[in-house]
């Protein structure tokens, strides 16, 4: 019997000039940079409770099922790529109002403790910092 592996997870957060309906909405808008769907070569997204997703970006495909959609609150699903070694992770999406602006933070749990599991990290960061430049000030 083995041990079981060691789990991570990735926390990720930042402060976004707009509204949490406009962030919200962006989130699963495919044209806007910044969220997964956009970067995909294909991608299927049903943004709905036991909805599923699929999107692929040069032969890595990652794809999972929203567990919750709660408009504008909170959008959780698990999360299967190679980078999870196959298994079922989770992301969760909180918007929450700082003023006029939106604080939206992303945390991804149950990653495998591997150098794959840690590049979620990475790949998060690089979303999250494309994100917030497509929303202005009006």
């Amino acid at each position: 019997m083995t041990a079981p592996q060691k789990k991570i997870e990735v926390k990720v957060e930042r402060t976004i000039p707009a509204s949490r309906e406009e962030v919200f909405d962006a989130w699963f808008n495919a044209k806007i940079p910044g969220n997964p769907w956009n970067l995909a070569d294909k991608y299927i997204l049903d943004p709905k409770a036991d909805g599923l997703f699929y999107w692929s970006m040069k032969d890595n495909a990652h794809y999972g099922r929203f567990v919750v959609v709660d408009r504008p609150n909170r959008i959780q699903n698990t999360w299967v790529s190679r980078s999870t070694h196959g298994e079922e992770t989770m992301v969760t999406i909180e918007f929450k109002s700082q003023g006029e602006d939106t604080v939206m933070t992303l945390v991804h749990s149950d990653l495998p403790d591997t150098e794959d599991g840690r590049g979620h990290e990475k790949g998060w960061n690089y979303f999250l910092n494309i994100f917030p430049e497509q929303f202005g000030k009006k």
